[in-house]
């Protein structure tokens, strides 16, 4: 059976607004970077504390940071994305009470947002243990011999260390997190995922929908690729990790 790809419909105008249909589907796209870009800065300022920690000798925090790792990367993401929009509002009466009178598609951002984030923040403190754990002891000795204090030795020699060790795992949990994002359409965030099944729907066009929003995915992706690719050359340490 041939498959009619009926490219024309991307042309026509949306059934929501004036805008053609491939327009309307990459606003969704905007929706998409917009929240990859700001969960993929919440996963690593999180990260980097919670992966950081796990290398202190308190076993307490030890035990706190695991659990968070733990927490978050054992359950599957849909299900989180629903606890933090659906469950979290009743547990919380203030944030229930923002949710109501605030913009829905903001409080679907949020709920995103703080999912995605922290989901990734665990996977992200992950990698940061481990670049912490591939450094030589004797790097941690020489900074306590000059003086350094625990917390002095971490920000100013281990984590930038570090850090540069562990960008390329980085990079790939970047890409996840974007193609993760389209979670968010199961609670009504118009991301690409989304505006590409509502055009499916209305129009019974879905290939020439569904191969749009692969494009744009692709696009994104190859770009935060790239992207991360150059930070990787540029900072790469000799001894430790090839630059690309």
């Amino acid at each position: 059976m041939a498959l009619n790809f009926n490219w024309e419909m991307l042309l026509e105008p949306s059934l929501f607004t004036e805008d053609p249909w491939w327009l309307y589907i990459l606003y969704g796209a905007g929706w998409t970077i917009g929240l990859a870009v700001s969960a993929f800065a919440l996963a690593l300022a999180v990260g980097i504390v919670i992966g950081t920690l796990r290398t202190v000798d308190n076993r307490f925090v030890r035990g706190f940071c695991e659990a968070w790792i733990e927490l978050f990367r054992n359950i599957p993401l849909i299900v989180q994305i629903f606890l933090w929009y659906f469950v979290l509002p009743e547990l919380v009466t203030p944030y229930k009470e923002w949710m109501i009178s605030a913009p829905p598609v903001a409080s679907q951002f949020l709920s995103a947002f703080l999912c995605l984030g922290l989901f990734t923040s665990s996977r992200v403190a992950e990698q940061v243990r481990a670049g912490i754990v591939s450094i030589p002891r004797g790097l941690f000795s020489a900074a306590k011999a000059m003086g350094l204090r625990a917390t002095q030795s971490y920000a100013h020699v281990i984590l930038p260390m570090a850090l540069r060790i562990v960008l390329p795992p980085l990079t790939s949990e970047a890409m996840n997190l974007i193609k993760n994002t389209a979670v968010a359409l199961t609670i009504g965030l118009p991301e690409l995922t989304m505006r590409a099944n509502e055009m499916g729907e209305n129009t019974f066009e879905f290939f020439a929908a569904y191969l749009w929003a692969t494009v744009l995915y692709i696009a994104i992706s190859l770009s935060a690729g790239r992207l991360m690719q150059a930070i990787e050359r540029k900072s790469a340490i000799p001894g430790f990790i090839a630059a690309r």
